[in-house]
């Protein structure tokens, strides 16, 4: 991998540009780029390499905040490969998550990436959940997942002799993978074609010219990271794309909102989404000789979340989450340079114990861990319907060679590749 940073872009595309006079920086040097592809999580990668590989060979320049790649959502997940059940039929989720799952399988299997398809049981641990398990098996047939077969509970404990289940729905379709060696191969293959990936870079905001054309403002994230959150923001660089994906995630819609904001009619359908986060904790199983289960085991989905399940990673490690904790009051700054707090609290897990010990009830205390903490950018709040992807280009806001995609949570790890081929057929259109 190329040793990109920051001063990659500064360095390389400062220097002999136009000077710009938008709001008074005179000084800022100015350049011209082809395609800028805002955040470096799976899902930028994704369309990077897709760009670069597939897509006329475009000149493709990747901008992230972080000191490397997929330091985000894209690494604070479970890892799973969805098959493409839970989502409503011809939805963006439902769509992306199965073409998605077979582009995954394909690619792991053409590239060596670590991954198993180990299947998943849905379960339902009282006789109240199973009309809902009913639903989620005709929901899944409708949007063509292969292979679902619905269990008595003691078919089910047969195979899963730790679990606890009045019936279950098997998903063979479902599997997990190695999710940093998926992002490391696709960004080898996007730099291979010419792909530059500028780290410890930000995207703080940006505007829309006087022929209608979108410029980036720049600034290293060390900047944004001592601003006081009041004062101007003024970037090191501005830049003018032919095309910008804002793939920025959690930085998504705050991003949007600080580049164009300006000049548009406050009763604009191009106004960004309200955006909601939630957290979700992570606890790994300890003190046991060997996995407990040998498939992935999700209870009923719950509001915000697919419930507290038990995902398994390629090295038999059992993890159990996530838990969903709603969060107010993000900042920009937060967002924009990923400053949330991931910790997890140890007396979290007595919130686990009893979730967990629905399926698994021999579950021993103090076996639980404190793992790993994510966030999910979501469009939808507590007790809201849960939303769907939102892909917007120039028809929704009207700013020609601007794509934004909001809400990007799962099943985003399987539907990477999908989105990617999605945008590039935008693009091309």
């Amino acid at each position: 991998m190329k040793p990109n940073t920051s001063t990659k872009i500064f360095g390389a595309l400062t220097g002999a540009g136009t000077k710009p006079r938008w709001l008074g920086y005179g000084s800022v040097p100015k350049e011209t780029a082809d395609a800028v592809v805002i955040g470096a999580g799976v899902v930028g990668i994704a369309v990077a390499r897709e760009l670069a590989v597939k897509h006329g060979g475009r000149e493709v320049l990747v901008i992230e905040s972080a000191p490397t790649f997929g330091t985000g959502s894209s690494s604070r997940n479970s890892e799973v490969i969805h098959a493409g059940i839970y989502y409503p039929t011809n939805s963006l989720k439902s769509l992306f998550c199965v073409r998605g799952r077979h582009l995954m399988y394909k690619y792991c299997k053409e590239h060596n990436i670590p991954h198993k398809q180990i299947g998943k049981l849905i379960v339902a641990t009282g006789s109240s959940e199973i009309p809902k398990l009913n639903s989620l098996m005709s929901r899944g047939i409708e949007n063509g997942v292969e292979g679902l077969r619905m269990m008595e509970g003691e078919e089910a404990m047969k195979i899963e002799p730790e679990l606890q289940c009045i019936r279950a729905l098997l998903s063979p379709a479902s599997g997990i993978l190695d999710s940093h060696s998926l992002m490391l191969s696709l960004l080898g293959e996007a730099e291979n074609h010419g792909t530059i990936f500028s780290y410890g870079t930000t995207v703080i905001g940006g505007h829309i010219d006087e022929d209608d054309h979108i410029q980036l403002h720049i600034a290293d994230t060390m900047a944004v990271k001592n601003w006081d959150g009041r004062s101007h923001l003024k970037p090191d660089l501005i830049l003018v794309p032919k095309l910008v994906v804002n793939c920025a995630g959690l930085a998504a819609i705050a991003l949007s909102r600080r580049i164009y904001g300006h000049g548009l009619d406050s009763n604009s359908r191009a106004l960004p989404p309200r955006p909601y986060f939630a957290r979700g904790c992570y606890f790994t199983l300890s003190n046991v000789k060997s996995p407990p289960f040998r498939h992935l085991i999700y209870p009923i989905p719950e509001e915000g979340g697919l419930g507290v399940h038990v995902t398994l990673d390629l090295n038999g490690q059992v993890k159990f989450g996530p838990d969903v904790e709603w969060i107010d009051n993000v900042d920009t700054s937060c967002s924009l340079i990923n400053s949330f707090d991931y910790s997890v609290p140890r007396d979290r897990a007595n919130k686990f114990y009893p979730e967990i010990r629905k399926y698994y009830p021999r579950l021993k205390d103090g076996s639980l861990e404190p793992g790993y903490a994510g966030i999910r950018p979501k469009l939808s709040g507590p007790k809201q319907s849960p939303s769907d992807f939102m892909i917007q280009g120039e028809e929704s806001h009207g700013i020609g060679g601007l794509i934004n995609l909001y809400g990007i949570e799962s099943p985003g790890l399987t539907s990477s590749m999908a989105i990617a081929e999605h945008v590039a057929t935008r693009i091309s259109k």
